[in-house]
């Protein structure tokens, strides 16, 4: 990943993630927390941060690819 999704994922995706909802997933998080060693527990860290930061970009390919269809059906308003 480049250095600006490092920043990225550090300033803004790891904040959303941590005050995240976790209402049905509580026990999967805190068994990857409690269970893993030191070293699975950075190596899960880096996975999240690869997943996170490339299903970012995908939030913001996805969306340019969308508004640009809407631009090319033109007005969405109904005629009268």
């Amino acid at each position: 990943m480049t250095d600006f999704m490092r920043w990225l994922y550090a300033h803004y995706i790891a904040p959303q993630l941590e005050k995240a909802d976790p209402t049905g997933y509580e026990n999967s998080l805190s068994l990857m927390e409690m269970c893993l060693d030191p070293d699975l527990l950075r190596e899960y860290r880096r996975t999240l941060e690869f997943y996170a930061g490339n299903a970012f970009l995908l939030g913001l390919y996805t969306g340019a690819g969308l508004q640009s269809s809407q631009n090319s059906f033109g007005s969405t308003q109904p005629s009268i």
